[in-house]
């Protein structure tokens, strides 16, 4: 029985589309050398254009050189393509399926006329030169692209992540200027790779305090790669209202933390007091709490949070901001709060924080104004219409004194040569002051 061939083996007069390195084609497999010269037509950037006569002299073939096209304009390479009738080498960078020529081709060419040979991307150099596995990494271009993804990436705190470059828009102090607007300057190492392949090749770590190279090639990508930031008793602090990427995260929830702005906010209307027992319900990374205990040492802080290492996680944060909480408990907050004998010195607050509970959040918000001292107050941030008229039922009902504001932070971000405000998801907060 006669195999059957693929559909693709029928195609006559493909069109091979070839990346290549920072070399040139000398460093192509050889049968990818074979394959050009054995073509009849050739369109490559005007970068590589220029290269082929040399190159075809130097194999020493006897063919004359094919016709060739500069494809550095995609919509007129595309009408050149169409207009061919025989093999066709299309020569590009790295791998032409990764913000490449490919995906212009593929959307105006039949894709079965289509051959792709890709070559090393600059991501996997960059990584290489790192010496870091990149299989985790998260990957985005701002060439000619919406930068404002950018603010959303780094919101979820990537492990790795590499950013192809507008040189247009400022190149890698767009990136910077990203990474500062979004309190994450001293959470990443920040390398700069520029011309990666070629002979002037550069790769080095700028770290916070310094300021960029003045003169970087328009060749370059960033890479940042997340780093725990070390404290020591000499760094200074804000007292209170500190960048988000100080706070030492879950791997597997990045990003999942009050943001500054409402944590501002969410600590003015605690009117803390100088003594007394604070709750931090649903506690997080402890932030909220945390930083109430650097305005009010003498508060007794319970944190209860349900996920898992969430105490080793607050214990580590409370050490890096030199407070110290009366407890942090790893449990469902129902649970803990339903219980009468879990601490008796604990268990009637001054103030309350109810961040988290799902759908027991109305049980233990009832719970809680219960417990609360004559005068006390809790506040609730959320993020839903349905869940904020949920909980104002519950505080009426109890006759507090009733407050609702709702905030939405605005973060300025590069824009041209300008700064335009990117948002960030707005945040009722509900206060509720037992009389």
């Amino acid at each position: 029985m006669q195999s059957k061939k693929s559909p693709q083996n029928k195609i006559e007069n493909p069109i091979h589309v070839i990346g290549t390195d920072a070399a040139g084609l000398i460093t192509l497999p050889l049968f990818l050398q074979e394959l050009i010269l054995s073509s009849q037509k050739i369109a490559a950037p005007e970068r590589i254009l220029s290269t082929i006569p040399q190159w075809w002299a130097d194999t020493k073939s006897r063919k004359a050189l094919p016709e060739m096209f500069a494809s550095d304009k995609p919509q007129e390479l595309i009408i050149w393509l169409k207009s061919q009738n025989t093999k066709t080498i299309v020569l590009a960078s790295g791998d032409p399926l990764w913000f490449g020529i490919g995906r212009c081709l593929i959307e105006s060419l039949p894709p079965s006329r289509l051959r792709f040979h890709p070559c090393t991307t600059s991501l996997q150099l960059a990584f290489a030169r790192l010496g870091r596995t990149w299989q985790d990494a998260s990957w985005i271009s701002l060439h000619g692209r919406d930068s404002s993804h950018l603010a959303k990436v780094l919101q979820k705190r990537p492990k790795a992540l590499a950013i192809l470059t507008d040189p247009s828009r400022g190149g890698a102090e767009e990136v910077r200027t990203y990474l500062r607007a979004s309190g994450l300057e001293k959470s990443y190492a920040f390398w700069v790779c520029e011309q990666l392949g070629h002979p002037q090749e550069r790769v080095q770590k700028i770290m916070p305090v310094e300021e960029l190279p003045i003169e970087l090639h328009p060749l370059h990508l960033v890479v940042l790669l997340a780093e725990k930031a070390s404290t020591s008793s000499t760094e200074v602090l804000p007292l209170f209202g500190i960048d988000d990427g100080f706070y030492l995260q879950h791997d597997d929830q990045p990003g999942l933390m009050t943001k500054r702005e409402i944590r501002v906010q969410l600590i003015a209307d605690l009117e803390l007091p100088a003594q007394g027992v604070l709750w931090d319900i649903g506690a997080g990374v402890g932030s909220v709490g945390l930083e109430a205990l650097r305005l009010r040492p003498k508060l007794r802080l319970l944190a209860i949070e349900k996920r898992i290492g969430a105490c080793a996680l607050i214990s580590a944060n409370a050490k890096r901001l030199f407070v110290n909480p009366s407890a942090i408990i790893e449990a469902e907050a129902l649970e803990v709060l339903s219980d009468h004998n879990f601490s008796k010195n604990l268990s009637k607050p001054d103030r309350a924080i109810l961040g988290g509970g799902g759908k027991y959040r109305k049980k233990l918000l009832e719970i809680i104004v219960k417990r609360l001292k004559p005068g006390g107050i809790v506040v609730i941030p959320v993020v839903t219409l349905e869940a904020a008229s949920e909980l104002i039922v519950i505080l009426k009902k109890s006759h507090c004194k009733l407050n609702i504001s709702q905030h939405q932070p605005w973060r300025g971000v590069p824009l041209a040569n300008g700064t335009r405000l990117a948002p960030i998801n707005p945040v009722f907060i509900i206060k509720g002051k037992v009389l």
